[in-house]
């Protein structure tokens, strides 16, 4: 008995020492569209919108969320927006609910490390039918 839970104890060590560490830093979206911060929220991951390649509209105001479904919010500005909520790990990598400014709507998503540079984001609808993946460079 005592050296199963030996044995269940290695593996447990052994397997959160595989675990990637959480991708927290700076991350430019493809094209350098965007740039984001990850960070730690308890045991969640959140990330917040720190700068856009272009942070002003065509009249030369910063932008704001136009597309959020809440009209409430829809003068808010973009940059220090959160965009990520409720992001946990799962298997290697994150899980939980991106939020998406260029159209308003928030999707089921995951992140998943590739390499210590860049980063997987992969958002999903209609159960995981219709995916799209980005791949983020650390720019920190």
């Amino acid at each position: 008995m005592m050296r199963g839970i030996l044995v269940a104890s290695g593996l447990l060590l052994a397997a959160s020492a595989v675990a990637a560490p959480a991708p927290v830093g700076v991350w430019s979206m493809p094209k350098d569209k965007a740039t984001i911060r990850i960070s730690t929220c308890g045991d969640a991951l959140c990330a917040t919108l720190i700068g856009l390649r272009k942070p002003n509209d065509k009249n030369g105001r910063p932008k704001v969320d136009k597309h959020n479904p809440n009209p409430a919010l829809r003068n808010r500005p973009v940059i220090g927006l959160s965009l990520l909520t409720d992001m946990r790990r799962e298997g290697n990598g994150w899980a939980g609910r991106f939020y998406n400014p260029d159209d308003g709507r928030t999707y089921a998503g995951t992140i998943m490390a590739d390499g210590s540079s860049r980063l997987k984001l992969r958002g999903c609808v209609i159960g995981g039918l219709l995916c799209k993946t980005q791949v983020l460079r650390r720019v920190d």
